[in-house]
This record gives C-alpha cells, structure tokens and sequence, in this order.
C-alpha cells in the first residue's frame, strides 16, 4: 500500500471497501508536509497574495480532479483555499486521497 500512497494515479472506489488503516493514514501523513488529519478527511489550507492566484489554484486543484476522477471540498475566500480529501463512498481515506494530495504538493512546490 505504502508504494501506492506515492506514485500512480487514482482508482475506482466502490462503497464497501475497506479504507486505510490508522497505521497507513499516519505513514502517509509523514510525506505530505503542510497536511494534517481532520476527522475522517485530510486538511490543508492554503494561503496566496491575492484572489487571483487562489482562483489559479483552485483551477489547476479542479483540473487534477477531474484527471482523477477524485474530487476534493473546498473552500474559498479572498487569498486562501481550505483542501479537504476523503473518499466519500467508504466515509474515510483511501490510497487515492494521498496520491491527489501528493499532486497538489507539487503545485504548490
């Protein structure tokens, strides 16, 4: 599982599968700097100089979702965007929440 967390791309979620360990959901966390677990979902709020640049970002946020298949909450204002992934069919993380949280790493990078 640990490999899946850090490469490839995501996969089709049905409800009734299991979702990640605590164990595995806390490795995982370990890679992904400026994330934190929030519940059942992972967290980042990101900051920017002005409305702009957040709507560039929840932009390029919406293009990888929509790659993926696997789409995040958020939430908008004036030079900041709250990121929330989980993987609603099982009500909890799966591989697919870090491998997106991973990409928007990268475009924050």
């Amino acid at each position: 599982m640990e490999s899946d967390l850090r490469r490839g791309g995501c996969q089709p979620c049905e409800g009734g599968m299991a979702g990640l360990s605590a164990e595995a959901v806390q490795a995982g966390l370990q890679d992904l700097p400026g994330w934190r677990l929030d519940g059942h979902t992972l967290r980042r709020d990101c900051h920017f100089k002005n409305f702009y640049e957040t709507m560039a970002f929840v932009n390029a946020v919406a293009w990888i979702a929509n790659r993926e298949d696997h789409h995040p909450d958020m939430e908008i204002g004036y030079g900041r965007c709250v990121v929330r992934y989980s993987t609603h069919a099982i009500d909890g993380l799966t591989a697919n929440d870090f491998i997106c949280a991973r990409q928007i790493n990268a475009l924050l990078a």
